[in-house]
This record gives C-alpha cells, structure tokens and sequence, in this order.
C-alpha cells in the first residue's frame, strides 16, 4: 500500500470521529484550542491503538470484528448520544451541584466515544494484516489524521454551539446518535 493510499485510509478513518468532535465542540462552553487539541490527541491515540490491535488479531478476529463492530459502534454511540441528549434537557442545576464529578465523566465519555469511533480502524487492521503494509506507519497516520481532524472538529463545533446556545448538547446527542447510525447503515448497506 503506498503512501497516498495510507493517507486517504487515515483521513477515511477519521470521519467518524470528526462528527462526534463538532457535537462535542458544539456541547462545550466554549472550548479553548487547546482544549481541543487534547481531545484530539485522546481520539488520535485511540484511533492510532485500534488498527495495531487489529492487526495482531489478525485472521483470527475477523470474521468476529467485521460482523460486530458496527452494532458495538453503534449501541455506543446510541446511548452515549442519548446521555447528552438526557444532560441537555436536565437543569443546570443538577451540574452544578455534582462539582467535579462532570469532569471525570466527561473524560470517560470522551473515552468512551473515541472508542466508539475507532472500531472500524480495529476491522481496517485485521485487514492491514493481509496486505503489504507497514501497519506503525498506518496507525501513526490514522492517529495523526485523527487529531487534526477531531480538534478541527472541536472548534467548528465552538462556533455552532455558540451559534445555537444552551441546548448545545442536545444537538452533539443527536449527532453522536446520527455518526451511529451512519456506521449501521453503511455496514448494512454493504452486506444487503
């Protein structure tokens, strides 16, 4: 596999994670850029893991991988959307008064999303393993495009968060819900 073709993959794989990061940034007080670009990094190095895992899974994960992971994809992103949805129709309140626990569970929901987003590079990996490929320099593109498309993300999302106001984050829910759905249909699409 050549270099444009790594690249094209890495930015490929990125698409996902750039939608959730635009409702992200959409959901955020307005995010600082380097707000945004620790977000990033935390995608980037998820998404960077997922192929390596991938590819040491090798024919073994295959079949499992490609016939799953776009319902795990999707029921994460399903129920991470629906929290955001939940938090964007509670009162400010309730946030108030939990004083840092939000913080925490907004870093396991960034986790968890990142997650969410890289399982399709998990299945790309296993079949990187299959083809002549230096799969380090694969997953450092994919992890590199990653960042720099999920920081991109975080700031447009700024900008449409403070285009939209407070309810934000119920918009990011429905994106989050929309990126899962893509993920489905495209699967089911291929397979139909």
């Amino acid at each position: 596999m050549n270099f444009p073709a790594l690249l094209l993959l890495a930015l490929a794989m990125s698409t996902d994670a750039f939608a959730a990061a635009i409702g992200k940034g959409a959901a955020m007080q307005k995010p600082r850029f380097l707000q945004a670009l620790r977000i990033g990094l935390l995608f980037g190095v998820i998404e960077a893991i997922t192929p390596l895992i991938g590819w040491f899974a090798g024919s073994v994960a295959t079949k499992w991988v490609s016939q799953w992971d776009h319902w795990i994809a999707f029921v994460l992103l399903l129920v991470l959307g629906a929290r955001m949805i939940h938090e964007g129709l509670s009162d400010d309140d309730e946030e108030e008064d939990a004083g840092i626990a939000p913080q925490k569970q907004s870093v396991v929901m960034l986790a968890l999303t990142a997650v969410a987003t890289s399982i399709d590079a998990m299945a790309v990996g296993v079949g990187l393993a299959f083809i002549d490929v230096n799969i380090l320099e694969a997953a450092l593109l994919i992890g590199l495009a990653t960042t720099t498309m999920v920081t991109i993300g975080v700031m447009v999302g700024r900008v449409l968060g403070h285009l939209i106001g407070k309810r934000a984050e119920i918009i990011g829910g429905v994106v989050l819900i929309g990126v899962g759905a893509a993920i489905l249909y495209e699967h089911m699409s291929r397979v139909g």
